[in-house]
């Protein structure tokens, strides 16, 4: 896998942050706070940008990796009840502590940047069978995903081991959506789930939405 991306160096305040986004940003490929849940679509071009990116987070624990699709065009059906808001997403390690009331003055910073191909291996996800889902159920299980909010910007925050397992959920929608969607033309329904902690609730601790709901759109009409 390789993808063209822009680094960034920015310095706020006492610190400088790194901060990688794709170029060009993933056209296909929406997120909507609908405010009971997380709604994130994307056809095979979006899915797939997003499986590149994500992997490339799981291996970049001293950089922010930007997705900016806020301003993407929301296909038709996908908007929900009253007036979902649409976000950006950084994919983040915990271990970097990023302050994330930082964020809009990091973004505010980012300048042109320098142009980069990354490469990342083609299967940088386990198995499903290599996973042991019931040690996330542990008090000493630490490598969750977390979700905050900041600056219409939905943060992602884990470890390599969690962006790396939960990666593999995210590969249904290469492997498992587009075959779906052929034997089923119809108005079929095709998603993954992704949720912080050890079980699903319906906000998080910081009154965020406790469930990303990504749906495959394989016909992404306007």
């Amino acid at each position: 896998m390789g993808q063209r991306v822009r680094v960034h160096e920015v310095r706020v305040g006492g610190g400088e942050f790194r901060v990688v986004r794709p170029e060009p940003a993933p056209g296909r490929l929406v997120l909507l706070d609908d405010h009971h849940w997380l709604s994130m679509y994307a056809d095979r071009e979006g899915a797939a940008a997003l499986v590149d990116l994500w992997a490339l987070a799981a291996r970049s624990a001293r950089s922010l990796v930007y997705l900016p699709i806020r301003a993407n065009p929301v296909p038709e059906g996908a908007a929900g009840e009253g007036e979902p808001i649409a976000l950006d997403v950084v994919l983040v390690h915990h271990s970097l502590q990023f302050p994330t009331a930082a964020w809009k003055r990091v973004r505010a910073g980012l300048g042109a940047g320098r142009p980069q191909t990354t490469a990342t291996p083609e299967r940088d996800f386990p198995d499903p069978d290599a996973i042991d889902y019931e040690r996330r159920g542990h008090r000493a299980f630490r490598d969750h995903l977390d979700f905050a909010v900041a600056a219409h910007t939905l943060f992602v925050v884990g470890s390599a081991p969690a962006f790396r397992e939960h990666g593999t959920t995210l590969r249904g929608l290469l492997d498992e959506a587009p075959a779906s969607a052929h034997r089923d033309p119809g108005p079929g329904h095709f998603c993954v789930e992704l949720t912080p902690g050890t079980w699903s609730r319906p906000r998080n601790r910081r009154n965020v939405p406790g469930r990303l709901h990504i749906q495959y759109a394989a016909s992404w009409r306007l």
